[in-house]
């Protein structure tokens, strides 16, 4: 099968042209791009009219936990740690019937394609615990939607009393004892199921892969992150984790460790190109020196860590650092949607008020990289997916410019990152096949998916309303730690994340520029 767009506006995001929009045609030829140029002269069975149309690689949702679907709208006002009580239960949790895992992963994919995501790395977390049944749910859903997903086996191999600073000191010895009967992972254990997630799903129908994703350093045991790590590196899959998302986690590192939790994996060696940390906030200059030396990536997962009040991750400081910055929504109950557009146009936004010297906002080239080419590279994908060249695999979104998105229009970067709500998306294509035409999934029922969904949710929300309880009695502690870290100095302050100007040699100099350096 073969598409020929012509006469498009083209945003390619690398090439010749890199983030400068131009015209000309594409033509694809089963899952590939087979020619980028002008008045391309070649046979197609399907010919797209480009007239006032942009076409641009699809957006990569570089962080997200498809999980947490099943909380969309119900939480409001929590920091992470307080959250979790509730969204990641210490106790009490039931394992979900794979139907209904299979329903949340497509309420997600589905709203991911129909507003322009065509690339997603899926964190998977399972309550209480996950098996290659509960997996595999997740990925025929993402197959029957038609998108390209990166998932993984999410592990924790530590108690969670002793992943979180002065648990053990603040939560009363009761609930202590209930968690500690819970049994956790063994390394040998984890490391078999993810042997056979990788040898059963990964490279499946050319758009599923497998990663691995230790939850956080202070969560597994240093032999299971040196386990993973060496397995990730044999399979060349992304090692997937989280850094430093809260202030507690800032304090973390040096009351448990001595030592920030960066220079930690620095220390076991698991800090390289492969690596990928997602949020990054809470770190030190001298850990974004050592992010940067590594050539590691981090995830900015801005709307999720704002609805937390979390912080502002120091963007800036990480790019030029040379940390590879990719875009996420996160889980969707800290964001409550996987929609990218939102992402951008918030990612766009806040690093604006972290410094005077606009010079250093980020512009809407970077933006826009963040969510296309340094996602796939995060993904360890950017051979494949992220910007335009013939070889690449043809995902990418067909544009209506006639929208009042786009009118009137001027520089069409800018009207992506701060117009653009995804509604004006006419097609989107992944692996060289048109899964969305006009607001509608071609591959699945949503309409039908969602009823069923929509049916199973009173009994799921009545069990999940008994965990609540169980877990809620852990308030008192964690209101009591949460307090006690964020009034500790660790030296790290994020409400403004840049001074206010650089030093001479440092300070841009005329009118910012809005392309990718």
């Amino acid at each position: 099968m073969s598409i020929l767009i012509k006469g498009a506006t083209i945003l390619a995001m690398g090439g010749t042209h890199g983030a400068e929009p131009f015209t000309g045609d594409i033509h694809i030829v089963d899952d590939r791009i087979a020619a980028i140029g002008r008045n391309l002269q070649v046979a197609a069975d399907t010919v797209i009219d480009g007239t006032d149309r942009l076409v641009m690689p699809g957006l990569v949702n570089a962080h997200l936990h498809s999980g947490e679907a099943l909380y969309k709208g119900r939480y409001d006002n929590m920091p992470l740690e307080i959250w979790m009580l509730l969204a990641y239960p210490i106790l009490g949790a039931s394992a979900l019937e794979e139907r209904l895992i299979y329903l949340r992963t497509m309420l997600v994919g589905a709203e991911s394609l129909r507003t322009g995501s065509t690339c997603l790395t899926d964190d998977v977390f399972e309550a209480p615990r996950q098996d290659i049944a509960k997996l595999g749910a997740v990925v025929q859903a993402y197959r029957d939607v038609g998108i390209r997903a990166t998932v993984s086996g999410h592990v924790i191999d530590k108690n969670f009393l002793d992943t979180i600073p002065f648990a053990r000191e603040m939560v009363p010895a009761d609930l202590q004892a209930e968690v500690d009967a819970n049994p956790t992972p063994t390394v040998d254990g984890y490391m078999a199921f993810a042997r056979e997630a990788f040898d059963r799903f990964h490279g499946l129908d050319g758009r599923i892969r497998f990663m691995m994703a230790p939850s956080a350093p202070q969560r597994c045991t240093p032999e299971l992150m040196l386990a993973v790590d060496a397995y990730a590196r044999e399979t060349k899959t992304p090692f997937h984790t989280h850094i430093v998302e809260t202030k507690v986690q800032g304090v973390t590192g040096p009351v448990d460790y001595g030592k920030t939790l960066i220079a930690y994996m620095k220390d076991l060696g698991i800090l390289h190109p492969g690596v990928t940390i997602a949020h990054s906030i809470w770190v030190t200059d001298a850990d974004i020196a050592m992010m940067g030396e590594a050539g590691c990536s981090i995830v900015h997962n801005v709307i999720s860590n704002q609805k937390l009040g979390a912080g502002i991750a120091p963007v800036r400081r990480l790019i030029d650092a040379g940390v590879n910055v990719a875009l996420g929504s996160d889980g969707i109950s800290t964001n409550d949607t996987p929609r990218m557009f939102d992402v951008m146009h918030a990612a766009g936004l806040i690093h604006k008020i972290g410094t005077a010297d606009y010079g250093r906002w980020v512009t809407s080239t970077e933006v826009l990289h963040a969510a296309t080419v340094a996602g796939a590279k995060s993904a360890l994908i950017e051979h494949e997916v992220g910007h335009f060249a013939p070889g690449m695999k043809a995902d990418m979104l067909v544009l209506d410019m006639r929208t009042a998105n786009f009118t009137p229009r001027h520089d069409i970067r800018n009207h992506l990152v701060y117009a653009e709500n995804g509604s004006s998306i006419e097609k989107v294509i992944v692996n060289g096949e048109i899964v969305v035409e006009n607001g509608k999934c071609l591959k699945i029922n949503e309409a039908a998916l969602l009823a069923e969904l929509r049916d199973l949710m009173p009994e799921f929300q009545a069990r999940h309303t008994q965990t609540e309880a169980i877990n809620w009695r852990f308030l008192e502690s964690f209101h009591a730690i949460h307090k006690r870290c964020n009034a500790m100095d660790i030296g790290i302050h994020r409400l403004g994340t840049e001074p206010a100007f650089t030093s001479d040699a440092q300070e841009s100099k005329g009118w910012p520029s809005n392309s990718w350096s």
